[in-house]
């Protein structure tokens, strides 16, 4: 069956850097574009970044623009989204997702605090 297992997380102070890694099985991870997202607590989850099937297309949103970086491993059937510049509000669960199955990884949780 499908699975994304997200990983990586945890605290780092404000202007550090942490690696997400989203690894996928179960279906067909070269033919699918795959995004990353995020909740903060008591808040709404929302798109950080995205990519193309082979990377060639990326888009970040306004947030983290400059800062994190999404790319893809086809050979490794992993996504990663790296984070630098981190700011507390970027505090929050972040989740691996393939829109096409509508499938969510079960989230690494992520602490930007001092």
């Amino acid at each position: 069956q499908v699975q994304l297992v997200e990983s990586g997380g945890g605290l780092v102070q404000p202007g550090g850097s942490l690696r997400l890694s989203c690894a996928a099985s179960g279906f067909t991870f070269s033919s699918s574009a795959v995004s990353w997202y995020r909740q903060a607590p008591g808040k709404e989850r929302e798109w950080v970044a995205g990519i193309g099937t082979v990377g060639l297309m990326r888009n970040y949103a306004d947030s983290v623009k400059g800062r994190f970086t999404i790319s893809r491993d086809n050979a490794k059937n992993t996504v990663y989204l790296q984070m630098n510049t981190l700011k507390p509000e970027d505090t929050g669960v972040y989740y691996c997702h393939v829109p096409r199955l509508g499938s969510w990884g079960q989230g690494t949780q992520v602490t930007v605090s001092s």
